[in-house]
């Protein structure tokens, strides 16, 4: 029985830590070398933002922000236009994101972004958001070009691409020439990063930010915002 008991309670402690390691936020980290920005990402799962808060922090070192704008072939981000607007009102460098689905149709996929998401002069690049494998990696890749080539055509920007280490590393790297990428690796390795291709490290998933409840993302950039 004490075996038993013992068991329940290293369970039990085992859960309680990891509970607490993954509720845990954490500040912007020092720059590694070859990054010099501070970055965040933002949608609807941030809620409700308290702009006055977050730019009325004289230590934020954030300059840029990107903004989940669409997904799919219907969804737009619930707190799109209202967290666009504050950013140009602020005149925080941002742009917009999209969350490709594999599965649908790519054309419409661009089109739905572009109706949602009008180009102003100095936006960011937009962001095509992939992390959901395709049924092969050829048929994903093909559809990636459909959505870049027809936002490319229409805002005049050569668009982003957001994906995890992984699936850069196993299927898209070397594979669209003339495109930077930014790229989602939680483990802390700055030698990854040592790549012309690779333009953004989004480095944690759970950052403490002023005026924001709950996690946000944060990242790295090579640009000099």
């Amino acid at each position: 029985m004490l075996v038993g008991i013992l068991s329940i309670g290293y369970i039990w402690y085992t859960k309680q830590y990891k509970r607490r390691e993954i509720t845990e936020l954490i500040s912007l980290r020092e720059l590694p070398a070859g990054f010099v920005s501070h970055g965040i990402d933002i949608s609807r799962y941030q809620k409700k933002i308290d702009w006055d808060t977050f730019f009325a922090d004289t230590d934020s070192r954030v300059r840029f922000v990107y903004c989940k704008a669409t997904e799919g072939v219907s969804h737009v981000d619930a707190y799109w236009k209202v967290n666009r607007a504050a950013l140009e009102a602020h005149g925080m460098a941002n742009g917009a994101y999209h969350f490709f689905l594999p599965k649908a149709n790519a054309e419409l996929q661009a089109h739905h972004f572009l109706n949602h998401y009008t180009p102003k002069q100095g936006d960011l690049p937009p962001v095509l958001d992939v992390e959901t494998k395709g049924k092969t990696d050829a048929r994903l890749i093909s559809s990636m070009n459909t959505w870049l080539t027809i936002v490319e055509q229409k805002t005049g920007k050569r668009p982003i691409i957001y994906t995890s280490y992984n699936f850069y590393n196993t299927k898209f790297k070397g594979k669209f020439k003339g495109y930077k990428f930014w790229v989602a690796n939680y483990s802390y390795y700055p030698e990854r990063f040592n790549d012309d291709e690779i333009i953004h490290w989004q480095y944690s998933d759970h950052g403490k930010v002023p005026g924001i409840e709950g996690p946000v993302d944060l990242n790295f950039s090579k640009v000099d915002f």
